[in-house]
């Protein structure tokens, strides 16, 4: 592959790395440098990936292993304070955070109406919990190759049902 599916890898999962470094270093400035640096890491193997899911997969591995690495470094977990609003702080306005909260309702219930029990526990398994396609699989008594086929259908199927909802809501 190339540098470009690396980008756009990283770009288009920027917020899961982020999720899963949080868990690891709660410090967005710590959390950011990981992501760098596993960013900088890969980049001399770009060449060498091939295709989005194999880059994701390192990426995962790789933000996972130096995030092991820094806890090690420190000798421990950092401890800190609950703070239940440290992931929902937000820049946008309060009119886009309402109308990004009325999109995400909509999305629930499309969710809820339009997709079966097992699409709906992959999708929350895969895009809520942060969970591996295997992970999901194991825990469903599935193989990988029918969680993959579950939640792709999942996904066009909302997708698709969203877009024509906004479509007849537009006219």
């Amino acid at each position: 592959m190339s540098e470009e599916t690396l980008i756009s890898t990283f770009t288009r999962q920027r917020n899961r790395f982020l999720r899963m470094v949080m868990r690891f270093l709660p410090s967005a400035d710590d959390a950011d440098d990981v992501l760098q640096e596993a960013f900088c890491r890969l980049w001399p193997r770009a060449d060498r990936l091939e295709g989005e899911q194999m880059t994701e997969a390192v990426a995962v591995t790789t933000v996972k292993h130096l995030c092991i690495d820094e806890v090690r470094r420190r000798g421990r977990l950092e401890e800190v304070e609950f703070d239940p609003e440290r992931d929902t702080r937000s820049t946008r306005s309060p009119q886009e955070e309402m109308e990004r909260r009325e999109r995400f309702e909509e999305v629930e219930r499309l969710i809820e109406s339009e997709l079966s029990a097992v699409q709906r526990q992959i999708l929350r398994l895969r895009d809520y919990d942060g969970m591996e396609m295997e992970e999901i699989a194991a825990r469903l008594g599935m193989n990988a190759a029918n969680v993959r086929v579950n939640l792709s259908r999942a996904r066009k199927r909302i997708r698709d049902v969203y877009r024509e909802r906004r479509t007849e809501h537009e006219r």
